[in-house]
């Protein structure tokens, strides 16, 4: 990943990009009913290694197919790249745990930049503890094996009814997480780093009581004063 679009995105809200990429006609990047864990910490900023659940069946899952070393879900945890994100497949089934404080411990341990699931987690209050943002439609104690079996690894797949694609980006903080395709992630960033000037200054013109009209967005008088502002900076 491009290091700067690195960190103009960690500096850039998904609302902001959740707004680019409508303007290019991307109304669905957005993963639904998923939220973060541990509100308190940084924004999440990867590209994208997957991990697709199907339905399990219970001949095929007893538990002792953990002792597999090729086992799917052990192998995304051992094998995802330094600095991307784990994006889980669970067709928006939380009613049983896609992963445990341990495997997401590990992924921390290995350098993972943030960990998504439209299913659940198990062990919720430890993983909130550990310094790496992870996403999910909510606690759940089963283990994974009563619904989901591992099957592929990044492959596309999709994620709170969202099309995901290994390399795509994806940006999470306190309102939840948004997928940018990889070709648009450059771009995408060059035009957030001035989106989230013009905004902060328009947040600070509101708190000093200015009317949203005209404001935003502007008109050719606020953009005059914002141009010159601008410039003074």
């Amino acid at each position: 990943m491009n290091p700067e679009t690195r960190t103009i995105l960690e500096n850039t809200s998904t609302a902001s990009i959740a707004t680019l990429l409508f303007k290019r006609g991307l109304r669905n990047q957005f993963v639904q009913n998923v939220g973060r864990l541990n509100p308190a910490w940084k924004r999440m900023v990867g590209p994208v290694y997957t991990l697709r659940y199907i339905p399990a069946r219970e001949d095929l899952n007893p538990v002792e197919v953990f002792r597999d070393p090729d086992h799917p879900q052990r192998r995304a945890v051992e094998e995802i790249p330094e600095g991307h994100v784990l994006v889980m497949d669970c067709r928006l089934d939380a009613t049983a745990a896609s992963a445990g404080s341990i495997l997401v411990t590990r992924l921390q341990i290995r350098g993972c930049a943030g960990v998504i699931t439209d299913g659940g987690l198990r062990d919720a209050d430890e993983i909130a503890k550990l310094d790496m943002p992870s996403f999910c439609a909510r606690p759940a104690a089963p283990t994974n094996l009563t619904k989901h079996q591992a099957l592929d690894l990044n492959v596309p797949i999709g994620c709170g009814g969202v099309a995901v694609f290994p390399g795509d980006i994806a940006v999470g903080d306190g309102d939840g997480v948004i997928i940018v395709p990889s070709e648009l992630a450059d771009e995408i960033a060059a035009e957030a780093k001035g989106m989230e000037m013009y905004e902060r200054w328009v947040v600070d013109q509101v708190k000093a009581g200015a009317s949203i009209i005209g404001l935003y967005p502007m008109n050719d008088e606020t953009r005059a004063r914002y141009e010159s502002w601008l410039a003074s900076q």
